[in-house]
């Protein structure tokens, strides 16, 4: 399990199948009370107070910390990392998991960003990763570059409030695009997403077009200029007529040397054909470069490819322009068209071409990769001094060249930060001018530092192998652990970081550096932990809660003030924040665990209200597993020795319902942990399974095994979410006279048994089933009638008229309606009265 938490806290757990579940956590270390544990003095306390609740969590988890190192590391890969270049994550509160320390790793180290380092020089000289000019937020206060979330509302910098203006910088991209189509598809291999693998797919767009490269010539002459434009049906790329551009394309407004060329064609309003022409490099064919009349391309595009016989606007603008083009598609009698003048392409239906093109240009690595209009690459510069080094040499002659790997990694040099400029390593000159590592002539270093996401697309392939120094991982490790069995994050990042983790794992796939492309198998999305806000309805301003007056009948405040109360994202800034720990230390982590999990499904937010909330119900709950323990214990210390022999026929059939309200909830509750994640009603279940046992006759209590093996098993499926409680309840069942249930005879805690499991018996299809039967709504009894026949309404109705409650109870009655339920075993006779 990966929770994709602001420390990048994860909770891996890749599990063997069939092993038992494995969920430790930590309590504060609390003053003891006065009263005894059971597990210290071996006298067990009668009711579950808050000093015996105390004693247990202090008691209990620092052996559940030490059984952890003991037993599971070889099972359960659960490690810690820090994405430590990005905000300061390490002030987050860890409720003390229980964690690998040998997997821990943090993003901001060397020994960790060396191999972000060398996973970039993979996508360099896979050339997948390259420099373009691209607009970016500029503060022209602080002469610094800002990320879009440093931008407020009005476009102002949220630094020096100055407006933000777009700039052109040089920065790096990733080619995430080569990558749309397999992406894509890749999605429906996967199990349902709760909706993200629709926002992934949404993201990605439609695959139905692809780029070409083309290499810019101006009056003949060729220019170092390259550009790759979009083409919607590549099956047609013979036939492109032109390239256009939008008037605010890079080649049009940075520092590219056909700029001038460009300008001097310009006519704003207008589509305006230039002396620049694009060599394409697939077809070997020149076409002119337009600037558009238009504002916007579809989608997020700047550059089009335009093909006459595809589109009615393209033949247009060409037609306007007096361009010449060739004619690729030919219509036949059928209706079917087929390529012409396409070279070896030429014959082939345009499906065939679709599909023969774009293989071809990938394979020639001049375009071909299928993407959609919408997806654009991933911009991974940031003009930071906190980040990833980005491990290129700029060198005169031999233009961009990549670090080599024995030189990695190359660390940030130590400087006073002022918070200005475009990149705060231009500053760094002894460390920005080097030796080209080709022509060891002189060069500088590149000084952007990498989006903080690329180092979090790849550390779930560290946590298998962290110490690793001669690589990033081990393959066998990797391909041991992986795929991560859940992936646990916020909707925030069921896209970006998403989909940059997946990109990055089909990339190490086509590496051969793993075998499998997905990550993640299982996703789990979850919701937000609210806490109540109070803002003055005129200004907006947050208050404290002690600065409201709540004596009225609505809140204002203590100034005076209409004051809006809402739920929101609990954040210092909006004084709606709480300390886990002070919360901990109150309730208890088992409680706190325990209401968290059951206040909502995970997917869905929770209002932070512990007074008016679930809470009650979760003490309580707690309550009542400990009584039911009390009740067991006091049953066999002072009765006689059990005997189920001695079980009449209402208690043997009690005890039945018992077990069969286990077997219920074991398989209920299994699924809820391994599939759908509703620990809410997991937790519903469970306490259903406690009030049936609470409810069970003296007799049945003391005679039966089947509340022995009951209450066992609700113990144990209450540990994952409550581990120190369900420890000293195991301790005080494993203790108890006379057992009739091997299952209480085994030893150890209860983290060390096994997931209880369905007995075979309860999934066999039975050969009768036990009917109820009403009358006029009210209960008379049951009849047990063939399964076969149990959904023939007509059959069911003679069976009972037949028995000995039928005999008794309708035979002189008059028979209005007969109902038999389709979903529940019971039937209801409707009769005169």
């Amino acid at each position: 399990v990966i929770q994709d938490l602001p420390v990048l806290g994860l909770y891996n757990q890749l599990l063997n199948r069939g092993k038992g579940t494995l969920l430790c956590v930590a309590a504060r270390h609390l003053s003891p009370g006065a009263r005894t544990l059971f597990s210290e003095t071996g006298v067990w306390e009668r009711d579950y107070r808050t000093e015996t609740r105390h004693k247990v969590e202090q008691w209990w988890h620092p052996r559940i910390m030490a059984q952890w190192q003991k037993d599971a590391q070889a099972e359960v890969l659960n490690p810690m990392g820090w994405d430590a270049f990005g905000l300061p994550a390490e002030n987050a509160t860890n409720l003390h998991l229980c964690i690998s320390e040998v997997s821990e790793v943090t993003t901001c180290l060397p020994d960790y960003y060396r191999w972000t380092q060398y996973l970039f020089i993979r996508l360099f000289e896979a050339g997948l990763a390259y420099q373009k000019e691209a607009v970016v937020n500029w503060d022209p206060v602080d002469q610094t570059v800002l990320a879009d979330e440093q931008v407020d509302e009005n476009g102002c910098s949220w630094r020096s409030g100055a407006l933000v203006e777009q700039k052109l910088l040089k920065q790096w991209f990733i080619k995430t695009t080569n990558y749309a189509k397999p992406l894509l598809d890749a999605l429906q291999d996967l199990p349902e997403w709760y909706g993200v693998k629709g926002m992934q797919a949404n993201w990605i767009g439609k695959c139905t077009g692809c780029y070409f490269d083309f290499r810019l010539k101006v009056n003949g002459e060729e220019t170092a200029e390259t550009l790759s434009a979009y083409c919607s049906s590549p099956e047609a790329v013979f036939g492109g007529a032109y390239l256009a551009i939008l008037p605010s394309h890079r080649l049009l407004n940075g520092s590219s040397a056909v700029r001038p060329a460009l300008q001097k064609h310009f006519q704003p309003g207008r589509d305006s054909l230039t002396e620049v022409v694009a060599h394409n490099l697939f077809t070997g064919q020149d076409v002119p470069l337009v600037i558009s009349r238009k504002e916007a391309f579809e989608d997020y595009l700047d550059t089009v490819l335009g093909v006459p016989d595809c589109s009615e606007d393209d033949l247009s603008v060409a037609s306007a322009l007096n361009l010449r083009w060739t004619t690729v598609l030919q219509t036949d009698d059928d209706g079917t068209q087929t390529l012409i003048n396409s070279a070896e392409f030429s014959g082939l239906s345009r499906e065939q071409g679709f599909e023969a093109i774009t293989q071809k240009a990938v394979q020639q690595k001049v375009g071909g990769h299928l993407t959609s209009s919408k997806l654009r690459d991933w911009l991974i510069s940031r003009q930071r001094y906190w980040g990833t080094p980005i491990p290129v040499v700029h060198c005169g002659s031999c233009g961009p060249v990549a670090v080599p790997e024995e030189e990695l990694p190359v660390t940030l040099p130590k400087l006073s930060l002022t918070g200005k400029g475009a990149s705060p390593l231009e500053a760094a000159h002894d460390w920005v001018n080097c030796e080209c590592p080709r022509c060891k002539g002189p060069a500088r270093r590149e000084t952007d530092t990498m989006d903080t996401f690329v180092d979090s697309a790849w550390y779930y392939f560290r946590y298998t192998d962290p110490q690793n120094q001669h690589r990033p991982f081990e393959r066998r490790l990797a391909d041991h652990w992986l795929p991560v069995d859940v992936y646990i994050g916020g909707k925030e990042h069921a896209v970006m970081h998403l989909y940059y983790a997946r990109f990055l794992c089909h990339f190490c796939r086509d590496q051969g550096l793993v075998a499998h492309r997905e990550p993640f198998w299982k996703l789990l999305v979850q919701g937000l932990i609210k806490g109540q806000t109070f803002r003055l309805a005129e200004s907006g301003q947050y208050l404290k809660r002690e600065e409201i007056d709540f004596t009225g009948k609505e809140p204002v405040a203590l100034g005076g003030g209409r004051v809006e109360v809402t739920w929101e994202k609990m954040s210092k800034s909006k004084h709606n924040g709480l300390d886990p720990q002070e919360v901990v230390q109150q309730y208890g982590l088992d409680t706190v665990r325990l209401y968290i999990l059951s206040a909502a499904p995970p997917e869905q937010d929770i209002l932070w209200n512990v007074k008016t909330d679930t809470l009650p119900g979760v003490i309580r709950w707690q309550a009542r597993l400990w009584q039911l323990v009390t009740k067991l214990r006091g049953a066999r210390q002072f009765e006689d020795p059990p005997n189920p022999s001695l079980l009449k026929k209402k208690e043997l059939a009690e005890a039945k319902k018992i077990w069969q309200n286990k077997n219920y909830t074991i398989q209920e509750v299994t699924a809820h942990f391994t599939e759908d994640f509703l620990f809410n009603a997991a937790i519903s279940r469970l306490m259903g399974l406690t009030n049936t046992l609470n409810s069970a006759t003296a007799r049945v209590l003391l005679h039966s095994v089947e509340f022995e093996e009951a209450l066992a098993a609700l113990v144990k499926m209450a540990a994952p979410m409550a581990p120190h409680l369900a420890s000293e309840l195991w301790a005080g069942l494993c203790q108890v006279k006379n057992p009739l249930s091997p299952v209480l005879q085994r030893g150890g805690d209860v983290l060390q048994q096994a997931w209880p499991a369905v007995d075979p018996q309860y999934l066999e299809a039975p050969d009768f089933v036990e009917l109820a039967v009403l009358i006029n709504n009210k209960s008379c009894g049951t009849v047990t009638v063939p399964l076969q026949a149990s959904k023939d309404s007509g059959r069911v109705e003679q069976l009972v008229l037949e028995s000995s409650i039928g005999q008794k109870l309708l035979r002189q009655r008059s028979i209005k309606r007969v109902i038999l339920s389709p979903r529940t075993a019971l039937i209801n006779f409707l009769v005169d009265e």
